[in-house]
C-alpha cells in the first residue's frame, strides 16, 4: 500500500477537484447572504496561503482566529495547517483576561478578527495579551477605526497573491490545530490536534456511525467553528463535497430557522439549548423543515421531552452525540443497530435516543471504579468514564493536567457513566456534579431532565447543596415558562411519576430568570453553586 500522509492537503483538494460548482454559503451578520463556490474557496484559500508566506511565519507557529462562522473562517482553517502553521480558534464568548492568557499561553503570531470583534481585541490589548502578535488582520474588506496599531484588512492581505499553491508534503504527525478547553475548573488548557487525527476524524465524522455527511448533503454547523472545529463539520464536509452553510453572528433562532429552510438544510449540528429555542420558533410558525433528516445534539445530553418534541411535531430526528475538546470532539452518536428496527419509539428512547451512543470507529471507552477496575456493562453500574483512541489526546499544549492521563495510555474524561448490554453508554454526571445524599448517589442530569419534561418548565438545572444530616441534597434551579407556575409540589410529583424514589426528590426549588451558560452553550453550574451551593436556602 502507498505510503500516504495524511494530511489537511488531502482534505482540501477534494472539494475543489470534483465538487468546485457547489456552494458554500454564509448569512452574513447584517442579514445578507454571501454564496461563492468551492472553487472559489479554494482560490482565495491559496491566496491566504500566499499571504501568510509573505509575512514571514514559520512552520509550526500559531496562527489565531477571533471570528464568527463564515467562509472566510473556512478560508483560515485550511489555508493555516495547508502551510504547516497552526490554527488557533480563539473563544470569543471568554473574558479579556482568559483571551490574553490563552493568546500568550500559545505564543500567537498573527491574529485574524473579524470587524465586530476588534473591540473585544483591543481590551486584550490593554492588559498586555497581545504582546507577542505581530500581525493582526481584520477579516473583511475595511479596517475599522481602531486603537490597535497596523491593521490590514484581509482582502487586501490576499489582493495581489497568486491563487494556486503547490501541496506540500507535510508529514500527518505534524500539529495542525489548538484549541483550549472552556475552562470550567482553573485556567483553559491546550488540546493540540495532526493533521492525521483530524483526517481521521473527519472521516470517523462523516460515517454512518458520525454525522452521516455525504456529497449528496447541505451542512450547517450551528456549533461554533471557534470550538473544538464546529464539532468537526467544516474539515468532514469539505472533504465529501457537501454543501456548507454557515450563520455569521449572534444567533437568532429566526435566522436559524429561515437559514435552515432557505438553503434546504438536511444535517446540522449544535448544544440543546440551540434546540430548545428553535422549537419554540418552528411552533410559533406552524411549520415543519421538510428537507432536514436529523440534528445532531451535543455539549450536554438532550431532553428526552425535546427529543419527542422534534419527533412528533416537527418529524426530525435528533441524535445525541458525545465528545470533548480533548476528544476532537466527536467520540460516539447514539444510532440505532440494525436489531432494533423493528423497535417502537419509546424503546428506542429508552435504550438508543437518551445515551450518549456508540464509540466511533477506532474510539475506545472504559468505565471504570475508583480502584481501576472496570464495571460491569449492566445499565445500572456507575464508573469513571476513560477513552483513547486516533483522534483523543494524550497529553495537553506544554505538557499541563498530566494527571488527566493513565499511565496505560487513557484519558481521564471527568464524566460518570452507565454503559448497556447493548454497548451504549451513557453519561451519568460530571463527576463534580454527582449529588452524594447519605451514601448514595443522584445523578443531576437524569432530574434535569425529568424536570425539563414538564409543561411549565423551559430549563431546569441541578445542583447539590450542603446537607447538616444527608451530606448534600438536590437543589431544583427552574425557569418557568412565561406565564406558568412551578411549585416545589408539582416538582415532587412529577419525578415521583417519572420514577425518582422519595429519598431522592429536592427538597428546595429556586425559580430563576434563566440558567447561566458557559462560552459554549452549556449549563455552567458553577455560577449556580457560587450563588446557591454554599449552604442550603
Amino acid at each position: 500500500m502507498m505510503d500516504t500522509q495524511l494530511n489537511s492537503w488531502l482534505l482540501f483538494a477534494n472539494a475543489p477537484a470534483h465538487f468546485a460548482d457547489t456552494e458554500v454559503v454564509t448569512r452574513l451578520a447584517s442579514g445578507e447572504r454571501h454564496s461563492y463556490t468551492y472553487g472559489d474557496f479554494a482560490r482565495r484559500s491559496m491566496q491566504l496561503m500566499h499571504a501568510l508566506d509573505r509575512v514571514d511565519l514559520a512552520a509550526g507557529e500559531r496562527v489565531a482566529t477571533l471570528a464568527w462562522n463564515g467562509y472566510r473562517h473556512l478560508e483560515c482553517y485550511f489555508a493555516v495547517p495547508c502551510t504547516k502553521r497552526v490554527l488557533h480558534t480563539l473563544n470569543l464568548r471568554l473574558s479579556p483576561d482568559d483571551l490574553a492568557y490563552i493568546i500568550s499561553h500559545a505564543e500567537d503570531q498573527l491574529i485574524l478578527v473579524d470587524p465586530d470583534l476588534v473591540p473585544l481585541l483591543e481590551k486584550v490589548h490593554a492588559i498586555g495579551g497581545l504582546d507577542c502578535v505581530r500581525h493582526v488582520i481584520v477579516l473583511g474588506a475595511d479596517v475599522p477605526d481602531s486603537a490597535l496599531p497596523g491593521l490590514v484588512s484581509y482582502e487586501d492581505f490576499l489582493a495581489d497573491e497568486p491563487d494556486h499553491y503547490a501541496p506540500l508534503d507535510i508529514p500527518e504527525s505534524t500539529a495542525l490545530g489548538l484549541c483550549y478547553t472552556s475552562g470550567t475548573t482553573g485556567r483553559p488548557k491546550g488540546v493540540l490536534t495532526t493533521h492525521r487525527s483530524t483526517f481521521l476524524h473527519s472521516l470517523g465524522a462523516s460515517s454512518g456511525l458520525g454525522l452521516r455527511i455525504g456529497p449528496d448533503d447541505c451542512v450547517l454547523p450551528v456549533v461554533p467553528m471557534f470550538h473544538a472545529n464546529a464539532w468537526g463539520m467544516p474539515h468532514a464536509a469539505t472533504a465529501v463535497g457537501a454543501k456548507q452553510v454557515f450563520l455569521a453572528g449572534a444567533l437568532e433562532p429566526a435566522a436559524l430557522v429561515d437559514l435552515l429552510l432557505a438553503e434546504e438544510v438536511t444535517v446540522s449540528a449544535g448544544v440543546p439549548t440551540i434546540w430548545l429555542s428553535m422549537a419554540d420558533e418552528l411552533a410559533r410558525r406552524g411549520g415543519r423543515l421538510p428537507s432536514l433528516r436529523h440534528l445532531a445534539c451535543g455539549g450536554s445530553q438532550p431532553p428526552r421531552s425535546l427529543i419527542e418534541r422534534y419527533r412528533n411535531e416537527f418529524a426530525v430526528d435528533i441524535v445525541q452525540a458525545w465528545g470533548m475538546t480533548e476528544t476532537s470532539p466527536l467520540a460516539s452518536m447514539a444510532w440505532p443497530k440494525q436489531k432494533m428496527r423493528t423497535w417502537d419509539d419509546r424503546r428506542l428512547d429508552e435504550a438508543v435516543r437518551s445515551q450518549a451512543g456508540l464509540p466511533l470507529p477506532g474510539v475506545a471507552v472504559t468505565i471504570r471504579d475508583d480502584d481501576g477496575a472496570e464495571v460491569p456493562w449492566d445499565g445500572q453500574s456507575m464508573g469513571n468514564l476513560l477513552v483513547r483512541g486516533p483522534w483523543v489526546a494524550d497529553s495537553y499544549f506544554r505538557g499541563e493536567g498530566a494527571e488527566q492521563f493513565t499511565d496505560d495510555g487513557w484519558f481521564r474524561t471527568g464524566d460518570v457513566a452507565v454503559g448497556s448490554t447493548d454497548g451504549y453508554f451513557v453519561i451519568a454526571d460530571r463527576t463534580k456534579d454527582l449529588i452524594k445524599s447519605g451514601g448514595e448517589w443522584i445523578s443531576s442530569v437524569d432530574m434535569e431532565a425529568a424536570i425539563m419534561a414538564m409543561e411549565e418548565v423551559a430549563e431546569a438545572a441541578v445542583i447539590a447543596v450542603p446537607d447538616a444530616r444527608w451530606q448534600e441534597r438536590p437543589l431544583a434551579c427552574v425557569v418557568p415558562r412565561p406565564g406558568a407556575t412551578v411549585t416545589l409540589e408539582m416538582l415532587h410529583a412529577h419525578l415521583a411519576a417519572s420514577g425518582f424514589a422519595p429519598w431522592q426528590l429536592p427538597e428546595h426549588l429556586e425559580l430563576i430568570d434563566e440558567v447561566p451558560k458557559t462560552s459554549v452553550g452549556k449549563f455552567d453550574k458553577k455560577v449556580l453553586r457560587g450563588r446557591f451551593g454554599t449552604v442550603a436556602p
